[in-house]
């Protein structure tokens, strides 16, 4: 009988901390002929293969090289029922949201639909390398069902929550106050906590919500302050007109979720592009969590996210697919946009900067950076497999490749599905790659040769 303990051989890059330039060694772990000792999901150890199969007594060696591995990647907004309107046609944020969002929204009423769904969702995230998904489900109760059944099966983290949204959405699309804190209640005693799930209180955004249903997520979020909370922000100009408009005492778009006891380290905000000065500084006060969305915004002509200028006041910002309006399900083509929308603005993302941003980087927006987003010993075992030569054209280009940073530039740019060689999801392969596994024998034949 195979053991359950995995030796998993390959270049290894893992970080340690954000890097401060492209040059910044000492902020990550790069072992040319490394390995991950695996076990119960758990990372047991890690360091050259020499050194790691000498203590990986039994264990089942799988050859990935000449790949690299990485932690696995993270994305931290994603819409679970918009996966059938991705690439939807020719609208700014919200006529596609009444165009193609609600009526689709809708079809998440049945149990049945969204089960299949879910399925398939999953299916996507995990053949892109995506390992931990923080999601928006439909406000009806069984699609977040549905999303944490799914996640279950998969022994994935993943974060996600029903959206509370009683007003400007159609019929079969809306709560009310006290059944969407009655459903959130019942659902965060399901899910959040169990296994490897986490709950998000999920008020969709300012225009959706009721000052009542705001006071109601507010109480969610007093007596459940361990969740996590998400929701939009100044993602548009008409958006952030039309939220004052429906809130006129408050100070700016911020502040109708501040005012309601909703900003902590615990929630995130999509988009956050244009931020007024005083909403800036309460980002930085309380640490909530703005999320960079690069397919998004250039597919729906939002504006260009200020990296550069929120991390300047000390704020954490996460990064993420927005499906579906955004525009891929692969973090790597988000990184490829999210360069782009940095170069318009004079700002730079670097190589080891991206890959770290996807990886820790989202890991320590969530606070989870003990569990997910590395490769340290004693960590999860998401891990993702990544083939740098995996098309004719990142071929060609690698043959000019000289360090990892052009070789982390090349799957930056270039790389999409094809680049994900193999996944693995709490130590369990999910994908079918074509490594080499061998016994410990044969592996001990191979050293010593």
């Amino acid at each position: 009988m195979p053991s359950d303990r995995l030796l998993l051989r390959g270049r290894i890059l893992t970080f340690q901390s954000e890097p401060q330039s492209v040059d910044d060694t000492s902020s990550h772990v790069y072992i040319k002929d490394g390995a991950l000792l695996v076990e119960n999901g758990v990372i047991l150890a890690r360091g050259t293969y020499s050194e790691v199969v000498a203590e990986a007594r039994d264990a089942q060696i799988v050859d990935h090289r000449p790949h690299l591995l990485t932690a696995g990647f993270i994305d931290t907004h994603i819409h679970f029922p918009q996966v059938q309107i991705i690439a939807s046609w020719g609208a700014q944020l919200l006529d596609w949201l009444n165009t193609y969002t609600f009526p689709e929204e809708t079809r998440f009423a049945d149990e049945g639909h969204a089960s299949a769904m879910a399925c398939r969702f999953f299916d996507l995230l995990i053949n892109h390398g995506t390992t931990t998904s923080v999601a928006y489900c439909s406000v009806h109760k069984g699609s977040a069902n549905a999303y944490f059944e799914e996640a279950e099966q998969r022994n994935m983290r993943v974060i996600g929550g029903k959206v509370l949204m009683d007003r400007n959405a159609p019929d079969g699309l809306r709560d009310t106050p006290q059944s969407g804190y009655d459903d959130s209640k019942e659902l965060i005693a399901k899910w959040h906590g169990k296994g490897r799930a986490h709950y998000a209180i999920t008020p969709r955004f300012a225009i959706t919500s009721t000052p009542e249903q705001m006071a109601t997520a507010g109480a969610l979020v007093t007596e459940h302050p361990d969740c996590f909370v998400q929701t939009h922000l100044s993602e548009n100009r008409n958006e952030i007109a039309y939220t004052l408009e429906l809130y006129p005492e408050a100070r700016d778009y911020l502040d109708v979720y501040q005012s309601y006891g909703l900003l902590s380290d615990k929630m995130l905000l999509g988009h956050s592009i244009h931020l007024e000065p005083r909403e800036i500084d309460a980002l930085a006060e309380t640490g909530a969590r703005p999320v960079f969305c690069p397919t998004s915004n250039l597919f729906l002509g939002s504006g260009l996210f200020d990296d550069a200028g929120l991390k300047a006041k000390g704020i954490v910002n996460a990064i993420a697919t927005d499906i579906g309006a955004g525009t891929s399900y692969s973090m790597l083509q988000t990184l490829n946009e999210g360069y782009k929308i940095l170069q318009l603005q004079d700002q730079k993302l670097h190589p080891l900067q991206a890959f770290h941003w996807i990886t820790r980087g989202n890991a320590v927006a969530l606070g989870l950076e003990d569990k997910i987003g590395t490769l340290d010993p004693g960590t999860e075992a998401d891990i993702v497999v990544l083939n740098s030569r995996a098309t004719d054209a990142m071929a060609l280009r690698m043959e000019r490749a000289t360090s990892l940073s052009e070789e982390l530039f090349v799957l930056q740019m270039l790389g999409d599905d094809r680049t994900i060689d193999e996944v693995y999801v709490a130590g369990r392969a999910q994908k079918g790659g074509k490594a080499l596994s061998y016994s410990m024998q044969e592996g001990a034949r191979a050293l010593v040769s």
